[in-house]
């Protein structure tokens, strides 16, 4: 990816939720390092990444206690952070929309 918006959702995140920290910056560093052109090349990297739509993508983050939705536009490699948040917060959201 060329480009990660934006990265300081993340760190306020891992701020709240320090647990969260050291996983969060590897998903960063994996993504910011990535060649990523569709959603199976991310399946190929976190094979328990969950593909919506519109290019969507849901992380589970430690072991599945937080999860992140992504929106990637492949061809421009650029990835939207759409939502950060505990497993309990994430059932309260439709990802397709948020």
């Amino acid at each position: 990816m060329k480009r990660v918006f934006a990265k300081s959702t993340l760190r306020e995140f891992w701020e709240k939720y320090p647990d969260s920290e050291q996983y969060l910056k590897t998903w960063y560093d994996t993504a910011m390092n990535a060649d990523w052109k569709t959603p199976n090349d991310v399946k190929q990297s976190y094979a328990n990444a969950s593909i919506l739509k519109d290019s969507r993508i849901v992380f589970n983050i430690k072991g599945n206690s937080y999860r992140l939705v992504v929106k990637f536009n492949f061809e421009r490699q650029l990835a939207f952070i759409r939502f950060i948040g505990t497993h309990a917060d994430y059932d309260k959201i439709d990802a397709n929309r948020i």
